[in-house]
Formats: structure tokens, sequence, C-alpha cells
């Protein structure tokens, strides 16, 4: 396969870290591919096939005869904001059950830290405080909003622990187990956890979703954990919620500014916990395969898996 489809051209866009983590995959997996680092490479308008993260404004447009786009990620948001993407190419993007696995593990932790009052045995701890009958866990009910990949496999696994879960997405899902809702039940979902769980996909629609108009729908104090992207946050609402214990604490692993600045209260508050964006990060091995197997279907017209719908944003 590989020699079939050594005939097309590559091209990748991404931050430098990044090239150098597919180049290498590439060269390990498929030696046959020559991948080719851009935005500015020799005739762009013979480049078949672009693997882009973080693509900068303007260098999708020298590209006019492309044949796929592919996101090395989950996410496409870096994508979907492109004004020069071609209307008719596929786009497609990682799914790895690697990504899963991280992602879901990294979950529990955060719900396990918040169940188990972590920061309560921690302080105890410094000042050798041995609180041996204090109330050891907090009763939760968990809402995962965002029933995609990620968000099933966590809401599937924190059932199997025995943890009470309820999900949301705007369409409808059957999860066995697990109560979901679906468009127009936002706030009948919200009013019935006290740990709220963010997977949604950075999309126009869900842009500073987690913002003070959803805060208010909240009936409880509850643990904000997101590991969405930071476009759905807005910070200065969750500070204001937590001020004012409409959210008990939060877990977060993106930020709207990342790095996040050094100057930011997130990294000193004592009911926020935050993590440099590390959840869940693409394998590039595991991801050779799936874009090899993609190029493949676009040369010889089969169909592609993994696709993106332009018009959700995922």
């Amino acid at each position: 396969m590989q020699q079939d489809i050594s005939s097309l051209r590559w091209v990748i866009i991404a931050p430098e870290a990044e090239v150098i983590k597919w180049t290498a995959a590439f060269q390990k997996e498929a030696p046959g591919i020559l991948l080719e680092v851009g935005p500015e490479v020799t005739d762009p308008a013979t480049v078949d096939i672009l693997l882009l993260w973080k693509n900068p404004k303007g260098s999708l447009a020298p590209f006019k005869n492309i044949k796929l786009y592919y996101s090395l990620g989950a996410g496409v948001d870096h994508l979907m904001k492109d004004q020069d993407l071609l209307p008719d190419v596929p786009i497609c993007r990682i799914v790895d059950p690697l990504l899963s696995f991280s992602m879901s593990n990294y979950i529990l932790f955060a719900v396990l830290y918040f169940q188990r009052k972590w920061d309560k045995f921690l302080k105890d701890r410094k000042n050798k405080i041995w609180d041996h009958d204090g109330i050891s866990e907090e009763n939760i009910r968990i809402g995962i909003l965002g029933l995609g990949t990620l968000g099933t496999d966590a809401a599937i696994k924190l059932h199997q622990l025995g943890f009470e879960v309820i999900g949301y997405s705007p369409s409808p899902k059957q999860i066995d187990g697990i109560s979901t809702f679906s468009e127009g039940e936002l706030a009948n979902f919200l009013a019935q956890c006290n740990v709220l769980v963010c997977t949604v996909p950075s999309t126009p629609q869900t842009r500073g979703l987690l913002s003070k108009p959803l805060f208010d729908q909240l009936t409880q104090p509850t643990y904000l954990i997101n590991v969405a992207r930071g476009a759905v946050q807005v910070e200065k609402d969750i500070l204001e919620a937590l001020e004012h214990n409409v959210l008990s604490g939060a877990f977060l692993d993106v930020f709207e500014s990342e790095p996040l600045p050094k100057e930011h209260p997130f990294w000193t508050h004592p009911k926020v916990q935050t993590t440099p964006h590390i959840a869940s990060i693409t394998n590039p091995e595991a991801g050779v395969a799936q874009i090899l197997n993609n190029a493949f279907a676009v040369k010889h017209e089969n169909n592609l898996v993994h696709t993106v719908d332009p018009k959700k944003g995922y």
C-alpha cells in the first residue's frame, strides 16, 4: 500500500515539535513516504495531502489541488476557522484508542481527586492532622457534557466504577446504564449533576459555553472538569462562579491562552487544579496507519473513515 500512495505528494504544516514527532513516525512506519515541511514548498499546486495542526492563517491558500486534509489530532477547530479550506475536499482526523484511554484516565483521576477530597487530605498532611473520622468522600452525580467518542468512553468507565452518570449531547444518544439528554434538555441535565465534565468539540456553537449563562442553570455547587478546549470556557466567569460557590472547584487542562500566563489567578487559586493540556495526546505512530489507509482510500475513491462534517465542525 505504501508504494501505491508514495506517488502522492505529502506536506505537513504544524509547530516544530509536532513536525519532528510526525516526521519520525512516518520514517519509522512508512519510510516510502516523503513528508515535506510547509507551508512554503515549491510548486504547492502539485501537493495532494496536507497534514495539519495549528497551521498559520493563510498557509492553506497556495494549495489549490488538495485531495485530503488531515488533522493531526482529535480536534479540528484549528481547521474549521480557516477561510482557505477548499469546500469539496474531505477532512479527516485522528481517532486513536489510546486517546480515549488517556482521556478517560485523566477524567477518572480528576473525578476521584474531588470525590475523595484530596485537597483536604493534602492540607491535613501538611498540617499533620489525622482526621480519621471525618467524611472522606463526596456524594456525587457526574454529568458528561459532550457524548462523542471521548465523552462516551469516560461515561461508560465511570459508570462501571459504580458512579451515577448522566450525559448530554445535542443529538440523542443511547448508552446502557446512563441517562442521556439532548437538545432542549440542557437545563434539566445541569440541574441533576454536581460534577460537570466538559468534553465538547470546539465549534462556533460551543465557544464560551462554560460561562455565566450555563453556570446560572446549576442548582447545586458543582465541580467543573474541562478537557475540551480553552475556547469553550470563559475564565472570568469561572473565577466569579468559584467566588460565589456556584462552582465548588475546577480541574482544568485547557485555557483561553496557552501556555497559561504566569500572572493568571488559576495558578494560585485554592479551588483550581491545572495541567498543561496533557489530558490526551495523539500517538503519531498509531496515527500514521490511519492516515495511510485514508490516503489509499482517496487515491482509489474508496470510503474514508474518521471524516469531519464541516457543518457540525467535528
